[in-house]
């Protein structure tokens, strides 16, 4: 009968090559289009030369890029990075002064009579 290696990695993130969740995505999507990319640009007529550039700077910069993010926000950074945009700068009320400090000294007269 075989014997069957149980899978422990059950509830963690997806990781290659030390690239986890979200920045696994962005790295295979951005080499991906760099590949279409090139393919257009070769198929369009560009010197063979100029699409290997550009095709090898491109896939560089991303590579750099993704590996970057990945050290500096971690596994969850960017969805704390995007909701961090989404925060108020402050808050602000809109009510006047008068209307504050009448609540505030009617809120104490009436723990006063309890």
């Amino acid at each position: 009968m075989k014997q069957y290696s149980i899978n422990k990695g059950i509830g963690q993130t997806v990781e290659f090559k030390g690239l986890k969740a979200q920045y696994l995505f962005m790295f295979a999507g951005g080499l991906l289009t760099v590949l279409i990319l090139v393919m257009i640009f070769y198929m369009a007529g560009l010197g063979t030369y100029l699409c290997i550039g550009f095709g090898a700077g491109a896939a560089s910069l991303i590579i750099w890029k993704t590996f970057s993010l990945n050290r500096k926000y971690g596994e969850h950074g960017l969805m704390k990075l995007g909701a961090k945009g989404k925060h108020p700068k402050y808050i602000s009320c809109r009510k006047p002064v008068q209307q504050l400090l009448k609540l505030k000294s009617n809120s104490v007269q009436h723990e006063k009579q309890q």
